[in-house]
């Protein structure tokens, strides 16, 4: 299926496409094909060598690595607006993470060759491409500083601190990650238990330094302490 009207729209507003002159961006959005993947469904496996780049318009996916005993690591979740898969366009290699949705999603799909025709004889494009790479060795190597913290409750105040600053929403009682993490989640994100991550957040609950909404996001009061 082609890009409909509205996610056309919402590419002009980021900056890689953005960096586009009009008439580029218009035959760009012609030939960008959209999947639909339902919750829980793989995108992308480890070491796929798929050659897309993928465009979220809709939902939210996470990147995660997955241990030799099964456990499951996520490294990064991405939303509506983001992309991925630009790494295995640039450099050939096969794709370093497993792609799944965490909600229904659509994505749109950009060819290899469509890539290289549209953004890399583009000078702005390549200085986008260059601050997007900065951006993701940074968030690679904040994982890496939350993951080498040995306290778990100082790890898992790390993970929801970068999570708010991320994703978060300001509202009059504090910052709302804004979409549902189960207790796994979030373990999978900070490396810990889902027995331990369950028993902290309920100690910061009773704290008053978060709140569990009726719609599951999670609030993180003013007075929630940032260890990072």
């Amino acid at each position: 299926m082609r890009s409909t009207p509205s996610h056309i729209k919402m590419l002009e507003h980021i900056p890689l496409f953005s960096c586009l002159l009009a008439n580029e961006r218009k035959g760009l959005c012609q030939i960008i094909l959209e999947r639909k993947y339902r919750k829980g469904s793989v995108i992308l496996m480890e070491d796929d060598a798929r050659n897309y780049m993928y465009v979220i318009f809709s939902g939210k996916i996470k990147v995660v690595r997955t241990h030799p005993d099964g456990r499951e690591q996520i490294l990064v979740i991405r939303k509506k607006g983001d992309f991925f898969g630009e790494m295995t366009l640039l450099d050939g290699k096969s794709q370093p993470a497993t792609i799944v949705a965490m909600e229904d999603a659509t994505v749109g799909l950009i060819s290899k060759t469509d890539f290289e025709q549209y953004f890399m004889k583009n000078v702005n494009v390549l200085k986008e491409i260059i601050t997007l790479l900065c951006e993701r060795l940074r968030e690679s190597w904040m994982m890496l500083r939350v993951l080498s913290l040995s306290d778990a409750e100082t790890r898992l105040r790390a993970v929801l601190a970068y999570l708010s600053s991320t994703y978060g929403v300001k509202d009059q009682r504090g910052l709302i990650i804004p979409f549902k993490m189960t207790h796994k989640d979030i373990a999978d994100y900070t490396a810990l238990t889902r027995e331990t991550v369950s028993r902290l957040l309920s100690r910061l609950s009773q704290a008053g330094e978060i709140e569990i909404l009726d719609n599951k996001h999670l609030l993180l009061k003013p007075s929630f302490d940032r260890p990072l």
